[in-house]
């Protein structure tokens, strides 16, 4: 099937990444829905598996110049994709395997300057990445807001998965990039605990 326009493609790699995106009833859900790319559910639409086939044809990023600046991308990411998977960890559950009840404000602070050093190193992957390839251009921003919110205090910024939190947004990117190269994560090696 030949790519669709912009609006389009955005609304469905949306779907794709979030797995369900409220909206209301417009042109192009229409069109997502007869041609059977996604259902409604109670809870919004929802990608089906004609429509994630039909989007990772889409997604996958043409040989050439911008899939090699993926590619590099990718293989920069992947190990720091194994540390946000500890900060993460370790934000949840204490050495030991004590959930953290986040009492220890010493621990707490570690994890979270981890987080930061952590978002210094990803930086300029992101961003060169989000300059050759548009679509990952928003990544940046919404990882900085995301950062931001848990400096405040609003520490489900980090992992809450009903936000915009910055793992939520980490998993997109990282589901993207696997997208762009038509890479598999069952192919990854396995991160280590």
């Amino acid at each position: 099937m030949p790519a669709p326009d912009d609006a389009t493609f955005r609304l469905l790699h949306e779907v794709r990444l979030r797995g369900v995106v409220e909206i209301q009833e417009t042109e192009i859900v229409t069109v997502l829905i007869g041609e059977g790319f996604v259902v409604q559910s109670a809870r919004g639409i929802r990608i089906t598996a004609v429509g994630r086939d039909t989007h990772a044809s889409w997604a996958r990023l043409p040989d050439g110049e911008t899939e090699q600046i993926a590619r590099r991308a990718y293989e920069r990411f992947l190990p720091l994709n194994r540390e946000l998977l500890r900060i993460c960890n370790d934000w949840q559950v204490r050495p030991g395997g004590v959930p953290n009840d986040h009492r220890d404000a010493r621990y707490d602070w570690s994890v979270l300057d981890r987080l930061g050093t952590l978002d210094e190193r990803i930086a300029p992957v992101v961003s060169r990445l989000g300059r050759a390839v548009e679509r990952f251009a928003g990544y940046r921003p919404r990882l900085r807001d995301a950062l931001r919110r848990v400096d405040e205090g609003e520490t489900e910024w980090l992992t809450s998965p009903r936000l915009d939190s910055y793992h939520t947004v980490w998993m997109q990117m990282h589901e993207d990039l696997l997208l762009a190269i038509g890479g598999d994560r069952s192919n990854e090696p396995p991160a280590e605990q």
